[in-house]
């Protein structure tokens, strides 16, 4: 019974391991996610301060209208661009505080039954302790009890 027990208990410990790396691997991927989100808005806010700096510069050398409305059309397609990546990245960053969630509740989880497998190792192990003594005090009586005897 006390065999059964421990394989119950490693079986679950195994399982509940299996469940948080899983949890691991999903924060991982929401965070890299985000990170790539991050990298995105960065290129595009880049990209729209250069587009920025050429309008500029075109503007001091004089410029057309229709030029100037084709520089603003696309600037405006930029915002709309980093609105869309900051949307994305919102919805990254909720993801990579759920995951978190997930994963921080599935490491405790696997703490608990690690923590019962110990207590219960621990108890398995007093228990063969307390068997190899009375084993040995059995075995001292009957040396004692034969010299005894002897004499």
């Amino acid at each position: 019974m006390a065999a059964n027990n421990n394989k119950q208990l490693l079986t679950l410990l195994k399982f509940e391991q299996s469940k948080e790396e899983k949890a691991e691997n999903a924060l991982r991927n929401a965070e890299n996610d985000y990170q790539q989100n991050l990298t995105r808005l960065q290129s595009v806010s880049d990209y729209r301060l250069e587009y920025m700096s050429r309008l500029s510069e075109r503007t001091a050398l004089g410029l057309d209208s229709a030029t100037y409305n084709h520089y603003h059309a696309f600037i405006n397609k930029l915002d709309n661009a980093a609105e869309q990546v900051k949307i994305a990245m919102n919805q990254a960053k909720a993801l990579v505080e759920q995951s978190k969630e997930l994963w921080i509740k599935q490491r405790q989880k696997v703490q608990a039954v690690e923590m019962l497998t110990d207590k219960r190792n621990a108890a398995l192990m007093k228990i063969e302790s307390k068997k190899e003594q009375s084993m040995f005090d059995e075995i001292s009586t009957q040396q004692f009890l034969r010299r005894k005897s002897n004499y």
